[in-house]
């Protein structure tokens, strides 16, 4: 089993100053149908992630400091990489439940939809 949070956990979250990573691991062409703003966004692929591993990661990610919450289009990959993420160590890694698709319908349709 793998932590989750609910999307609507994770739109508190990004209302508040807490210090986190929202590491998106879709590909690059689904940005431009919905993303997520927020300086703490990191943007990684996992295609990326399969070729590079770990070290594509942000120093940040790396250090493995601070919590990391994993998303993508509808929470299957992000379910893949938090269960990876946590093979490799990583102890504060979470997935977000249902992706950036129910977070549009849940919590800020701005972001948009595809």
């Amino acid at each position: 089993m793998y932590p989750e949070i609910t999307v609507t956990e994770l739109g508190e979250k990004l209302k508040s100053d807490e210090k986190f990573i929202l590491l998106d691991v879709r590909e690059l062409s689904e940005l431009e149908n919905a993303k997520v703003t927020d300086s703490r966004l990191e943007v990684m692929p996992m295609s990326r992630l399969a070729r590079e591993g770990i070290k594509a990661l942000s120093q940040s990610a790396q250090s493995q400091e601070i919590p990391v919450y994993v998303l993508c289009h509808h929470g299957s990959r992000s379910v893949q990489v938090t269960m990876w993420l946590a093979q490799q160590g990583y102890k504060n890694v979470v997935n977000v439940s249902g992706g950036i698709n129910e977070y549009a319908r849940k919590v800020d349709s701005s972001v948009g939809f595809y």
